[in-house]
């Protein structure tokens, strides 16, 4: 390897299983181009702990839900902090990397979200709704996901669950950024199909409402996805904020997009690897 280039390890699960989605595609175009930057090497999330040693840093990108391989990856977040490896995204981050609480301060401070809450005695706090959405805090993919009447909250095992009201919304829309850049944002225009993801043209209000997620979360560097759904009302209010591993479905977008991310993706680094 080069003595002047910087060293990657890049995790990623190749053969991640996403419903009818090949992950891996995208993995290997963005290796294609830091490739031409950084001295590289792949490698599966269960092995990352054991191979980090010797790395500048540790990109961490399409590596699944952390709830199939808990145990490795929180062995994975210790050995960095004892080695102090550099690792992209940063391990600070308040979104989902560190599990659902966010969703609950984020309610609790008034910022625009789906109301969330954790406890039977919140639950006259959220909108009267037909269903509502329970969710384990430490979920994704839609993993525990169930939709349940009010009067079949109360027994809840509280405590590791989140209560949502079910929205009937009208979209959901994705913004992608790379630090505090927006890329670009794509929505699926279908609630029944939401993984059939088109372009879509912000607005600078739309802009403005995911700016604020990406600024409270205070990553300096990274990549985050910030998940909104259309209410009825015509608000946006936030599903999601992916700052561990977000998918970026970077083959839904024009290969001008494509490769402005990867450029962004490479300038990103060289300054996290520079300030580091």
């Amino acid at each position: 390897m080069a003595a002047d280039r910087a060293r990657l390890l890049y995790v990623t699960d190749l053969a991640y299983p996403a419903r009818g989605r090949r992950y891996c595609d995208e993995d290997i175009h963005l290796t294609a181009r830091l490739r031409e930057d950084f001295d590289l090497a792949l490698c599966h999330p269960l092995d990352a702990a054991a191979l980090m040693e010797g790395f500048d840093a540790v990109v961490v990108r399409n590596s699944g839900p952390v709830l199939g391989y808990q145990e490795a990856y929180d062995a994975f977040r210790e050995r960095a902090t004892a080695l102090g490896t550099r690792v992209y995204n940063p391990l600070h981050g308040r979104g989902d990397m560190a599990g659902k609480q966010y969703l609950l301060d984020l309610t609790a401070a008034g910022y625009p979200v789906i109301p969330t809450v954790d406890r039977a005695e919140d639950l006259h706090l959220l909108p009267e709704a037909a269903r509502y959405a329970v969710k384990p805090k430490a979920g994704a993919d839609s993993i525990g996901l169930r939709f349940l009447a009010y009067e079949e909250l109360a027994g809840l095992p509280y405590g590791e669950l989140l209560v949502q009201p079910r929205v009937d919304f009208r979209y959901e829309v994705s913004f992608y950024f790379v630090d505090d850049r927006f890329q670009y944002a794509l929505y699926a225009p279908d609630p029944e199909r939401r993984w059939v993801l088109e372009p879509y043209e912000p607005t600078a209000e739309d802009l403005a409402f995911a700016r604020r997620f990406v600024d409270w979360n205070t990553l300096d560097h990274g990549i985050q996805r910030v998940d909104a759904c259309r209410a009825p009302g015509g608000e946006l209010l936030l599903v999601e904020l992916e700052d561990l591993n977000p998918y970026l479905s970077l083959d839904r977008v024009p290969e001008p997009v494509r490769e402005r991310f990867a450029d962004a993706m490479v300038e990103s680094l060289r300054v996290f690897l520079a300030a580091s």
